[in-house]
């Protein structure tokens, strides 16, 4: 993906990890529309960042996604990148089938199916680019499960299969499948990680993945440093340790 030149959706980035990637990629030069559930706020946004574009949608929503798809394509007909950044979290305790399943549910459909339909509205128009994105978002706990997100950790897991597996697809064609593979970042994505100290600085990852773009433009999967760790433990044989450091406890199960 060129760091420039192109024009961006970025759906599910009011806040957090998306909005700090909408704000840097505008400014590098690239057009960039901002999609969200609440109108409030992306009226704030649009005044705060100028030149900045807004579109409601709720990516939980089939009939949502196509609307939107709908505006995005009459105004912005040269689109090129597609940010699939929109999710949720929730802890969930899987003893009890009464205190999981509405969230998972609501995970799935968020987390996978959204960006599925996503990609299913937009799959058409970035094929006729001659330079064509779509970048996925999956996580550091695709690699290696934090206990108490099973719903999480799995839809994130699926991403990362899908993106590979779309990009075996699409490789006669001029799309790019890249997977944007952030550790913990301290986000509201979860109560209490905009503070947390294990949670890397929403600035300092933006920044490193602006960077890795810029020098990697070929990149199949966009890993700041602070990833590795989850992302290669089972390749360099110590997942139980990496496992056990993630949910703090011992590799031993003592």
């Amino acid at each position: 993906m060129n760091i420039t030149g192109n024009t961006i959706f970025v759906p599910g980035a009011t806040s957090g990890i998306g909005l700090a990637l909408a704000v840097e990629l505008q400014a590098r030069g690239n057009t960039v529309i901002v999609g969200g559930r609440r109108t409030a706020l992306l009226e704030r946004i649009a005044v705060e960042h100028p030149g900045m574009h807004t579109v409601q949608i709720d990516t939980a929503d089939p009939a949502g996604i196509e609307a939107a798809a709908k505006v995005v394509l009459d105004q912005h007909p040269e689109l090129n990148v597609l940010v699939t950044m929109a999710g949720i979290m929730n802890v969930e305790d899987w003893h009890q089938p009464e205190t999981f399943l509405a969230s998972a549910e609501s995970i799935v459909t968020t987390n996978l199916l959204g960006p599925i339909r996503l990609i299913a509205a937009f799959i058409e128009q970035l094929r006729t680019r001659p330079d064509a994105t779509i970048m996925t978002v999956s996580s550091g706990l695709a690699f290696a499960p934090l206990t108490v997100t099973p719903s999480y950790n799995a839809s994130k897991a699926a991403i990362h299969m899908l993106s590979e597996s779309l990009r075996l697809q699409l490789a006669d064609t001029s799309v790019r499948v890249v997977e944007l593979e952030p550790p913990s970042v301290r986000t509201s994505l979860m109560p209490g990680q905009e503070n947390s100290e294990w949670a890397m600085p929403l600035e300092e990852f933006v920044a490193e993945v602006i960077g890795l773009i810029e020098s990697q433009p070929d990149a199949k999967e966009i890993q700041v440093e602070r990833v590795k760790f989850l992302r290669y433990g089972e390749a360099r044989g110590d997942y139980e340790t990496v496992v056990a450091t993630l949910n703090h406890s011992d590799p031993n199960g003592k």
